[in-house]
């Protein structure tokens, strides 16, 4: 759901209509999404979250250089998730480009339009999964 670098950073998943903005996160070497009101908080995405930012996407070609997608929407994937210690979060264009997030230029805003559909029998394990914790849940999430 987070790219492998932000285990410390406190996150949250991303909910439909939430805010977000392209950021660096303090302590890591990993740009990914916070949300406008919440900028230390990493926004998580699961594969397939559609995404539409207010201007046409942005990222750092080199290190001075910065190139435009020609795109304002966008669908959040995973790219190699296999191959462990590398970036895997991306975003997915209409023309088949993938862009990973931690090249995106900073100070982007976008807005979650539509979450992936969760399929069936993962829905009802975690309507089951649900049922069976304390009412109130105290647990830490990492």
């Amino acid at each position: 759901m987070c790219d492998y670098s932000l285990h410390a950073v406190a996150s949250r998943p991303a909910k439909v209509g939430d805010t977000l903005v392209t950021t660096s996160f303090y302590g890591t070497a990993t740009r990914g999404f916070a949300a406008k009101e919440e900028p230390g908080v990493a926004v998580c995405l699961l594969p397939g979250t559609e995404l539409a930012f207010e201007n046409e996407v942005r990222y750092n070609r080199y290190w001075l250089s910065t190139k435009s997608t020609g795109f304002q929407v966008a669908r959040f994937c995973k790219i190699q998730p296999r191959a462990p210690e590398q970036h895997h979060d991306a975003l997915a264009f209409p023309d088949g480009s993938t862009v990973l997030l931690n090249i995106l230029s900073e100070g982007q805003r976008a807005r979650v339009l539509q979450l992936p559909a969760i399929p069936q029998d993962r829905r009802v394990h975690a309507d089951a999964e649900k049922a069976s914790r304390p009412a109130a849940d105290t647990r830490i999430m990492a």
